[in-house]
């Protein structure tokens, strides 16, 4: 570990292993921070081995004990269950009885000063804006371990540090895996298509923007972070095909094909038969198509007063991740 000679803080990440937590640890890293990351899973990057403790967030005495041992004066709570496949509630513990088990471990380690609760975007239904920070209308089981979560934060009265709930959107970049990997590997193999006339805008966050959003947080007066709700993503949405075009031509590939939006719904019908036949990962469901065709802006306007302007353009940000995707398979 590396200690920067104008930060004294120390920095715990949960889920450092995942894809956001990955550009995380290694963003503290260059910044010369005192960083520990987190994880049941071993370090997506090896180079982060030296700051990397297995931990389950189930288990309570080994959160304990790593906060005790480490001291914390900053906490990045990211490590949760993900994905989408689960059946119920019940298949997202690490979502909510892990949430408990890093209140109640951050709040007996008196080092800590804040804490950033990843929550998701998925607290709602996908094209819905919330009324407030407590409008909520998940869809799935993931969804709904989210709102629990952010409701396990809000009722624990926490007072001895300032906190926020962070809600991230659709974000990308080095790292990364399904669903938006999958949408830079579908448009590299030119297997992405558009729906013909349709003009879908979509509030996506490049992970080095987002990763500099939550610096920026953590750093933030506590008057103005205590208890808010901050979505996480770039300012400005981006149009879908606009999106796939650019990445096609960093990929050195031709325009996005366009077909009619009745042959899509078709071929998200077999995916969803595939689905139910097991397989994992079908090229398009009835799920992601909505998606597609589901304008999803989101309103940043109090990260931004914090934050401020974003260190990449999106131009830079895919070539950036084009670059990764070629150096990493």
């Amino acid at each position: 570990m590396t200690t920067h000679m104008t930060d004294a803080n120390r920095y715990l990440v949960t889920g450092g292993s995942g894809f956001i937590g990955t550009n995380l640890v290694e963003r503290l890293l260059q910044d010369g921070c005192t960083v520990l990351s987190v994880d049941a899973k071993a370090p997506a990057n090896p180079a982060h081995g030296a700051v990397f403790r297995n931990v389950d967030l189930l288990d309570y005495p080994a959160m304990e004990a790593v906060l005790r041992e480490f001291q914390p004066t900053h906490v990045y709570h990211l490590g949760a269950r993900t994905d989408l496949l689960g059946a119920t509630l019940a298949d997202y513990a690490a979502n909510t009885d892990g949430v408990a088990n890093v209140i109640r471990a951050t709040r007996a380690c008196p080092s800590v000063r804040r804490v950033l609760f990843c929550s998701s975007r998925l607290v709602c239904k996908i094209g819905y804006p919330p009324s407030g920070p407590l409008d909520f209308c998940p869809t799935t089981p993931y969804g709904e371990s989210k709102v629990k979560g952010e409701m396990l934060v809000r009722e624990a009265g926490i007072t001895e540090y300032s906190w926020a709930l962070v809600r991230p959107t659709s974000l990308w970049g080095p790292w990364f895996g399904v669903p938006y990997r999958t949408f830079f590997e579908q448009v590299k193999r030119r297997r992405y298509v558009h729906p013909a006339g349709k003009v879908v805008r979509k509030s996506f966050g490049y992970v080095g923007n987002s990763v500099f959003q939550l610096r920026a947080l953590m750093a933030g007066a506590a008057a103005v972070v205590q208890g808010q709700v901050f979505y996480i993503g770039d300012y400005e949405p981006i149009e879908v095909n606009t999106f796939a075009n650019a990445i096609s031509a960093a990929f050195d590939g031709p325009a996005v094909r366009q077909v009619p939006p009745l042959l899509l719904s078709g071929a998200a019908l077999l995916g969803d038969a595939l689905a139910k036949c097991g397989y994992t990962h079908p090229p398009l469901t009835t799920f992601r198509l909505n998606n597609i065709l589901t304008e999803m802006i989101h309103d940043f306007d109090n990260l931004k007063a914090i934050t401020g302007p974003l260190p990449f353009s999106n131009g830079e940000a895919i070539r950036t991740t084009v670059a990764w995707i070629k150096a990493h398979g």
